[in-house]
């Protein structure tokens, strides 16, 4: 496609997305239990439900038709900046995350830890803007989020003033991006304007982060700017400090910005890898992040409550995370023979145990290679095996991968995939398309697994003795 009718293209999407939002985004007294069948026979809903098509499909081909074609890193900026403009002004879109974070930030800013007691503790003003099933649980957030929210609701008191503040804070994290990724990109010897193109112009930006206003925009934004000056100053214990304290402030949003820590301590490495630099120059690393981590709990006066609080992500069951599509793939087989089996925590137990394994190996494969890459691997694995995935989830290690991944653009597929699974209201079709969505899911996963089996033992199989010797 000609880059400017890619731009025009991608821009009238943005605007049938928008509009979109405007007619069924996640407004504060919405249904909280829509289904896909109730928006369609509801108020404008054919018209909310293909603006929301046209104008994902518009955005994804432009995205997608320029992955390897961008003119230079000036255009990318530009054209995603004029994309994201309509979806700045829209009303909330895709989740209504948001509603949590200002009652959230209304907990803590009443004297409450939110991650001892769920937002109807308060009670918060605005409990009736979140689903119910995030109306008892703690917060999954890191403690540096829990201040920003307490202080956004302090400095406004309004529902509307703060859901335009978490969206500042949304722009404000992909400013950093913006900012960060051409230095890290350069750096691993990826094109600047390819890099930007596939982290800031992918339609999950837009929607997610600027509309839905997720705090993954400051989280990466964060998590960025310590690889990039992590990358930039190896050797250099003092950079490599004040990069730890970044990667630190990204985990502090959340927890996840944590897995890629171990190969930061890679890449701060000057010279090949030997145990004693890695101990040398991955201790300020280390020590940066733990510190920051450290003290934002210590300074909002909270614990760690926060790890616990992940598990309330399990009340989700979507095939979108692949160790939960298994397991509800086992369950539908059981059927077919009249039993009742619960196989999904099994499933995602061996999810978690499998990553924890990968993430290992990754880290093992990385002394000899490149650290920041398999960083981008690292999260992708994470995602990926994690008992609960949101189509917005992909964008960590998409902007990691942008920036790292010198060939190939699988992890761009994934994202242009998730693009497509959730309604303006905030519906996720994966809860509505259990069949087929869980055994094609599981479908995939065996095929993977055959892959990566023959491929390992061609790697292991001995190499053929060469023609004719003796």
């Amino acid at each position: 496609m000609p880059k400017h009718l890619a731009r025009w293209t991608g821009l009238a999407g943005s605007l049938l997305l928008a509009v979109s939002g405007f007619l069924g985004g996640a407004f504060p007294g919405g249904d909280l239990r829509p289904t896909p069948v109730s928006i369609w026979q509801g108020p404008n809903g054919p018209l909310i439900i293909l603006s929301w098509l046209a104008g994902t499909a518009l955005m994804a081909w432009a995205w997608w038709s320029l992955r390897d074609g961008v003119p230079s890193a000036r255009w990318a900026l530009v054209t995603a900046g004029l994309w994201l403009l309509p979806l700045l002004v829209a009303p909330p879109m895709a989740s209504r995350d948001v509603y949590a974070y200002a009652c959230q930030g209304a907990s803590f800013a009443g004297g409450i830890s939110p991650y001892e007691h769920g937002v109807s503790t308060l009670p918060c003003p605005w409990l009736d803007t979140i689903s119910y099933i995030w109306r008892d649980t703690p917060a999954p957030y890191g403690p540096l989020f829990v201040l920003l929210a307490g202080a956004v609701v302090k400095a406004t008191g309004s529902l509307t003033a703060s859901i335009v503040l978490f969206r500042l804070l949304a722009v404000a994290g992909l400013a950093l991006t913006a900012w960060c990724l051409p230095a890290l990109a350069r750096r691993c010897g990826v094109p600047v304007g390819r890099a930007l193109w596939l982290a800031l112009a992918c339609p999950l930006i837009g929607v997610h982060l600027v509309a839905g206003a997720h705090n993954d925009a400051l989280m990466v934004g964060l998590l960025v700017a310590g690889l990039t000056v992590v990358a930039a100053h190896p050797g250099r214990s003092a950079p490599l400090l004040a990069g730890g304290v970044l990667l630190g402030l990204a985990a502090s949003i959340k927890v996840t910005g944590a897995v890629v820590l171990p190969f930061a301590a890679l890449a701060a490495i000057a010279g090949p890898y030997r145990f004693r630099s890695l101990l040398r120059d991955g201790t300020p690393v280390v020590a940066g992040a733990v510190a920051a981590v450290v003290g934002v709990t210590l300074a909002g006066g909270l614990d760690f409550g926060w790890i616990s609080g992940l598990e309330s992500g399990g009340e989700v069951i979507a095939w979108t995370s692949p160790s939960t599509a298994v397991g509800q793939t086992v369950g539908y087989v059981a059927l077919l023979f009249g039993a009742h089996v619960d196989a999904l925590p099994a499933a995602r137990g061996v999810g978690l145990v499998a990553l924890a394994v990968l993430l290992v190996w990754l880290w093992w494969r990385a002394r000899t290679r490149d650290p920041l890459f398999h960083a981008g691997l690292a999260l992708a694995a994470t995602v990926a095996l994690s008992p609960i995935v949101h189509p917005w989830y992909w964008i960590w290690p998409l902007t990691v991968l942008a920036a790292t991944a010198r060939t190939g653009v699988w992890f761009a597929v994934v994202a242009l995939v998730g693009s497509f699974l959730v309604l303006p209201e905030g519906t996720g079709l994966a809860r509505y398309t259990k069949v087929p969505g869980a055994p094609l899911m599981t479908l995939l996963v065996i095929v993977l697994l055959v892959r990566f089996v023959r491929s390992a033992r061609a790697a292991r199989a001995p190499a053929p003795a060469a023609a004719g010797a003796d």
